[in-house]
């Protein structure tokens, strides 16, 4: 609409000028080298005006020919650019959708259209991954390096080459050289962060996530998080051969992380060896309350060397009041009160447990009291027999794997601050034989002291043995699944409890697979339960009473 206007203006000035000039005619008379030439100022200016068109329209013309070939190459190029783009297009999508014959077709034609393209490297590195032609992307992907456009591409296709075939040491050497030549490259930083931590490599870690940090790839917290369970993992390393070193660490990691259990374990045991009672239970406290757990009752109980097991009890006490609806507290006080020879306290305090919460190791606690305190074998043997039917206590666990003690990363998928303690979930029917094995010889070491001597005063059950108990799986005995193998094993030690009761030694059963004995030792009944075979087949046993 604008033009249009725009030309009617001008077309319109053009005839108001015209129509001036032949209102105003006057006679132009020019005379050189001989000639006389007249005419009127209106024609001359209509013939000037035609010269200056003819003029330029010629210029046109001429310079279109001199630069013909130039647009002729243009147009070429044109048509070419259009054909590599749609190449490209095409062998994108050829990629996505898994064709390889229309991207390795695609390749071919994007790389005689549009040969020096960073993009058509990476179409003709990744057709090559899609047919599995590995060294042709490998070749491809290191003459990138050449390019500074296209080195950070072909770092990145060679570092995930290189994890392809599991070759660790080329894939961190090609992190750490994008990470030098580019630091803000997210799948960098990640990429080597999570390498350092599969490998162990606790202070290039700490130097990878400081940079991860400083560029943004973290947020703060996580970053805290991070660091504290970096700091955690030298600290549990250098426990032993260097206590000053683990301390500090574990006070930094404690001050990050105030959550972490294995930091403040280990920083409530160090200062409790150096004396420091009253900041080893300032942290022992504040993690307690955040996320109870028996290895910071243990510190805690311990904290103040030389204390009594009564003063040690009393201690417990205090810290199980700063957690008082956690199953960790009653059992903490449990356990102080059986060290402590308190047996009334310690079965107080787990009773709330046993309707609804009882665990393997409630049951565990409440065989050792009727043990020590009251010597009733058939009570012992029965809250034993309740520990294999219990539900399991929470553990480290990580990916599916349960582990007796914490660690910085899963053994399974490599990640960084995989375990958690939690109640671990697996499959009853895949290790119900290995864990009903597992579970009776348990139940057998705990009862073997009690039938060394029938005359000796009761020793009960092991301090250890809830921590023995609590890996065990939890298969019912009852189950109508169950398994041959669990259903032969569970025979297997019925014979053998036929064969101790006749032979008063202790028996041996094979293991599954040919490997050492293994020990079981099946309590014998209590003198108030003597069952129905009660002084049938031994010698030792003096026979029924017979009824008037």
């Amino acid at each position: 609409m604008l033009r249009l206007i725009a030309f009617i203006v001008a077309i319109a000035f053009i005839a108001a000028g015209l129509a001036w000039l032949a209102d105003r005619p006057g006679e132009l008379i020019m005379e050189w080298q001989g000639y006389h030439i007249e005419t009127s100022v209106f024609r001359a200016t209509v013939l000037l005006a035609v010269f200056v068109a003819v003029a330029f329209t010629g210029w046109s013309i001429v310079r279109n020919i001199w630069y013909s070939p130039a647009a002729v190459g243009n147009v070429l190029s044109k048509r070419r650019q259009k054909l590599g783009l749609d190449a490209l297009s095409s062998g994108m999508i050829a990629l996505s959708a898994g064709d390889k014959t229309a991207a390795t077709r695609a390749a071919i034609q994007a790389r005689k259209s549009l040969p020096n393209e960073p993009l058509t490297h990476l179409l003709r590195a990744q057709a090559a991954q899609l047919t599995g032609d590995r060294t042709t992307a490998r070749r491809i992907f290191e003459a990138m390096l050449a390019s500074p456009d296209t080195e950070q591409l072909g770092l990145r296709g060679l570092f995930l080459e290189a994890q392809r075939e599991h070759e660790t040491e080329a894939a961190r050497h090609f992190a750490e050289r994008a990470i030098a030549l580019n630091p803000k490259l997210a799948w960098a930083v990640d990429a080597l962060f999570d390498l350092q931590c599969r490998e162990g490599d606790w202070e290039g870690a700490l130097d990878t996530l400081a940079v991860a940090r400083k560029n943004g790839h973290i947020e703060r917290p996580l970053a805290d998080r991070r660091r504290a369970v970096l700091l955690t993992a030298q600290a549990q390393a250098s426990e032993e051969a260097d206590p000053e070193r683990a301390l500090n660490l574990a006070v930094e990691a404690n001050s990050l992380a105030t959550d972490l259990v294995p930091a403040a374990a280990i920083a409530g045991r160090l200062l409790a060896s150096r004396g420091n009672t009253p900041r080893a239970a300032k942290i022992l406290q504040r993690t307690w309350s955040r996320a109870p757990h028996p290895d910071l009752a243990t510190a805690y109980a311990y904290a103040r060397i030389g204390d009594s097991p009564r003063d040690r009890l009393d201690r417990v006490r205090q810290l199980a009041a700063l957690s008082p609806n956690s199953i960790e507290a009653p059992i903490a006080v449990a356990n102080a009160a059986i060290e402590a020879h308190q047996f009334d306290e310690a079965r107080a305090a787990l009773e709330p447990l046993i309707p609804s919460r009882m665990t393997q190791r409630v049951a565990t606690l409440m065989a050792r009291i009727d043990g020590e305190q009251n010597a009733d074998k058939g009570r012992v043997r029965e809250w034993l027999a309740r520990a294999v039917n219990a539900p399991r206590d929470p553990a480290w666990t990580a990916d599916g794997f349960v582990a007796d003690r914490w660690m910085p990363v899963s053994p399974v998928s490599g990640a960084l601050d995989a375990f958690q303690w939690r109640v671990p979930v697996e499959t009853v029917e895949k290790n119900a034989d290995a864990a009903l094995a597992s579970k009776l010889e348990e139940l057998a070491a705990l009862g073997m002291r009690s039938d060394d001597d029938d005359n000796a005063p009761p020793s009960a059950i092991d301090d250890d043995a809830s921590a023995r108990i609590a890996p065990a799986a939890s298969p019912r005995a009852e189950r109508p699944d169950q398994s041959a193998a669990a259903k032969a094993a569970a025979t297997d030690v019925t014979a053998v409890t036929t064969t101790a009761a006749s032979s008063r030694r202790t028996p041996t059963i094979k293991g599954r697979n040919g490997e050492q004995p293994t020990r079981v030792f099946v309590a014998p009944r209590a003198p108030d339960d003597p069952g129905a075979d009660f002084g049938e087949g031994d010698p030792d046993l003096p026979l029924r009473p017979q009824r008037a």
